[in-house]
């Protein structure tokens, strides 16, 4: 017959599985939250609407909430029960995937700022915004499959984001390129520089990506290591 203590300790680890369950949903669902935000900083972007960026960095309380929410919650786990090995790595990679839900929430409110300040019209170069767009659609996809990898454990697909990431990095190239040559204007110029600082947040958006998918590996094989072509260990 069990005794009254392995019972307790059994009833104690039930709880703490569950609530380390609990935990890594809260922290996917900052993902998605981060995905909205991404929708509307998109279309803000495309319509060069500076009301809807607004709103988006108004909202950016909602991701900072869910990180401080994931972030506590962990924290008291441990004070009240030491997780075993695996649950460890899993505990240290929410910690990570939480604060890079943050990350790229503070990137999507960094992109809105930028819109109001080349005016409510600005003088807009049509090849630079469309490298945008399709920069941020790869970004999205990023993140929706840096989600899926770390939800199924699935270190193929998280590999498979550096494919990506490598289109996002040369399509950050060409804008740059394109925003040195535009012509004179002066407006036109300012608008494209606030362009390239816009592509700068995209790519940071793909690298944070990058990183959960990192954590997915270390989840699964215990070890952690960068993807080959990722050097963004770090990214903000």
């Amino acid at each position: 017959m069990a005794s009254r203590t392995s019972v307790g300790k059994a009833g104690g680890r039930s709880r703490f599985e569950e609530e380390l369950r609990e935990l890594e949903q809260r922290a996917l669902g900052g993902i998605d939250i981060v995905l909205e935000q991404l929708d509307r900083t998109l279309e803000a972007l495309a319509h060069q609407d500076v009301e809807l960026a607004s709103f988006v960095i108004a909202d950016d309380d909602r991701v900072d909430g869910r990180y401080l929410e994931v972030h506590q919650g962990i924290l008291s786990l441990l004070a009240r029960q030491a997780p075993v090995a695996g649950d460890l790595r899993l505990v240290a990679a929410l910690l990570h995937v939480i604060m890079r839900v943050e990350r790229m929430g503070d990137q999507c409110v960094n992109i809105c700022k930028q819109l109001p300040l080349s005016g409510h019209e600005p003088p807009t170069q049509p090849e630079i915004l469309a490298l945008l767009l399709r920069m941020g659609e790869i970004a999205r996809s990023e993140v929706s499959q840096a989600k899926r990898s770390f939800a199924d454990r699935d270190v193929g697909l998280a590999a498979d984001l550096v494919r990506q990431d490598r289109e996002v990095n040369q399509i950050q190239r060409e804008i740059f390129r394109l925003s040195i040559e535009t012509g004179e204007d002066i407006d036109t110029r300012e608008w494209a520089m606030h362009m390239t600082l816009v592509a700068r947040c995209m790519e940071r958006i793909g690298d944070n990506a990058v990183d959960i998918g990192e954590q997915t590996t270390f989840v699964v094989t215990g070890l952690f290591r960068e993807f080959p072509g990722n050097s963004q260990i770090g990214a903000s």
